[in-house]
């Protein structure tokens, strides 16, 4: 199996490879259950933040460790967009996400009372890995469509060449 080897602070890991479609290898980088990474990854995106970030948002499931981290070290709240409906949503805004790297179509849930914390604010919209973007513009368009105002984009990783202003850690490899 191949692996790529990232270092972030005094972090080193080896992210092994995954079978993406039936096409490529890409390194797989996961933050949950790795918390010195993710501390790490955390620690080191805090100077990329965008002054006059009032709040973060994201999407489950890998990059809500790194989100936490981010908002306990900067004091800057977040909101979580779900892929799937929860029975105690209210009002949620729905966004299809029109196409994945992975190769999966996804829909994006944002409970209405998350929406409404949005409103208003400048909000910094926060990824593990960017590839295409398009879970980031989905995630834009909730921003836009909850009545706030995009701050910009962060990742720990881009992956690929994203049409995105996107501040990241590191590159990745488009495949190994």
């Amino acid at each position: 199996m191949n692996t790529h080897t990232v270092t972030i602070g005094q972090v080193t890991r080896e992210l092994p490879s995954v079978l993406v479609g039936n096409v490529r290898q890409v390194p797989l980088v996961e933050f949950l259950g790795d918390s010195e990474f993710t501390k790490a990854a955390a620690e080191a995106m805090l100077p990329l933040i965008d002054p006059g970030t009032e709040i973060l948002l994201t999407v489950v499931t890998n990059a809500l460790p790194l989100v936490h981290e981010i908002s306990d070290r900067s004091g800057i709240p977040y909101v979580v967009a779900r892929k799937k409906r929860r029975t105690y949503m209210h009002a949620p805004l729905i966004q299809e996400v029109p196409s994945m790297s992975l190769g999966v179509n996804e829909t994006l849930w944002l409970d209405g009372r998350h929406a409404e914390r949005l409103s208003g604010k400048r909000v910094l919209i926060v990824q593990d890995v960017v590839a295409s973007g398009g879970s980031a513009l989905a995630l834009t368009r909730l921003v836009e469509r909850s009545g706030g105002e995009l701050a910009g984009y962060l990742a720990a990783f881009r992956q690929g060449e994203s049409p995105l202003p996107l501040k990241y850690l590191q590159e990745l490899p488009k495949s190994l």
